[in-house]
């Protein structure tokens, strides 16, 4: 079955104006991250990408002839497919179009069996409109539709989602929202989730999915004691901030907790470190790879203990900032030891439910690093900003990051995607 530029298992995006399709994700003028959609366990259901202008605009600079047509089946957009499936890690990849865009088929290049396409539930449904649904369908292809109000039944018939936005809806309102979306056999998601309370009502009320940041922010804003074994994580932490520090005092520490002695070695022996030899002792490890990797790798079997009992997406939240706050502190002139505890340690509130204000307190910081993990707006604080911003899709706080520190947008989206690569590495060498 072909309908119009739309193939079974894929979707290309043509620029209307000059005929010249369009592939990649790294240009220019394209911002594009991940927003990660969880289930009642914090198990990552998917991903929605966020895009500067959404996906209705060409998004790259890869080109092939104007005029070239495609057959079915026939390769094309691989760059951009690629780096769009490793951005989302292979699962399903939500991706929000337009009434207009999705009639016109000028839609991307993915799988069929990984793609959502969100539509919003207001979208009048016009026969052009409900005809594209059905081919899309057809083609295997699932359907959201986002802001639901529950006046949608025609375009409803097709979801396989159906997305409630909690800065919208009321309690009373999501519960006459859910008595109509219960009667289809659509997934039901929460939208902006932000804190553990809301989370928890949300997932009372009968929500199948979770969209929103809530998972990485502390359960409780009270005082909170860190329990003595992770306050030796911490203790670790201090120690090989030192330069040179003390092997003897470490062995003894890392000795001591079986669960990150374990970690520690099997990323020493993963590809991320390229040791030839196997390696069986912190002090040989320590002799092999040198002071820096070896820093790097042991905050990563730090992190990743301190992270046993949170959702697994938090632990690669802080391998992403500390890899890319690291690759791109020389554009700014700062300490890549610095930046990579600092991106790092952005989420040890949600690792160790405590509040950043006492949690700085504890760590061997400088005043600036302390001050950067409090929001301060200086210059240590700059690539975590950046970060944080393109995390929640906000490109307006990563142009005035930008502006602000005369930085290149293209160099800070090459780290970002060099960091993305580097943190899945981390943790399939752990598992």
């Amino acid at each position: 079955m072909v309908y119009g530029n739309v193939y079974p298992g894929r979707l290309t995006s043509r620029n209307a104006g000059t005929g010249i399709a369009e592939t990649g994700i790294w240009s220019e003028a394209c911002l594009i991250t991940r927003l990660p959609i969880l289930d009642a366990h914090n198990t990552v259901h998917g991903y929605e990408l966020l895009s500067r202008g959404g996906f209705d605009s060409p998004l790259a600079a890869e080109t092939e002839p104007a005029g070239k047509e495609q057959a079915p089946g026939q390769a094309s957009g691989h760059s951009q497919t690629e780096s769009l499936v490793r951005l989302t890690r292979g699962l399903l990849v939500f991706i929000s179009r337009t009434a207009n865009s999705l009639v016109a088929n000028s839609v991307i290049d993915l799988p069929a069996n990984r793609t959502v396409i969100q539509l919003a539930a207001g979208s009048k449904p016009t026969p052009e409109l409900v005809q594209s649904c059905r081919m899309l369908k057809e083609a295997g292809y699932g359907l959201a539709l986002e802001d639901y109000s529950g006046n949608s039944e025609v375009l409803t018939g097709f979801a396989d989602y159906i997305k409630v936005d909690l800065a919208a809806n009321d309690v009373a309102a999501r519960k006459e929202l859910l008595v109509k979306a219960k009667t289809t056999s659509a997934k039901l998601v929460a939208k902006n989730v932000d804190s553990q309370e809301q989370f928890r009502q949300v997932r009372a009320e009968g929500f199948d999915l979770f969209e929103g940041y809530y998972f990485s922010r502390p359960q409780s804003q009270k005082d909170h004691r860190i329990p003595g074994n992770k306050l030796v994580h911490l203790e670790i932490l201090e120690l090989i901030q030192n330069d040179p520090y003390d092997l003897h005092r470490l062995s003894q520490l890392v000795s001591c907790n079986p669960s990150l002695t374990f970690r520690l070695l099997r990323l020493v022996n993963s590809p991320i470190c390229a040791v030839r030899q196997e390696v069986t002792s912190i002090q040989s490890a320590l002799l092999l790879v040198g002071q820096d990797v070896f820093r790097r790798v042991a905050s990563v079997a730090i992190v990743s203990d301190l992270n046993a009992e949170q959702p697994a997406e938090v632990l690669r939240m802080a391998l992403v900032r500390s890899r890319f706050c690291e690759l791109a502190a020389s554009l700014c002139d700062l300490s890549q030891a610095e930046q990579y505890l600092i991106g790092m340690v952005s989420l040890f509130p949600a690792m160790l439910d405590i509040r950043m204000d006492e949690l700085v307190q504890m760590l061997p910081l400088r005043q600036p690093a302390s001050d950067a993990l409090q929001g301060k707006e200086i210059v240590e604080g700059a690539l975590l900003r950046w970060m944080m911003a393109i995390e929640r899709g906000d490109w307006t706080a990563c142009d005035a990051v930008v502006a602000t520190y005369g930085l290149k947008q293209t160099a800070l989206k090459r780290h970002y995607n060099e960091a993305i690569t580097w943190a899945e590495t981390s943790l399939t060498s752990m598992a």
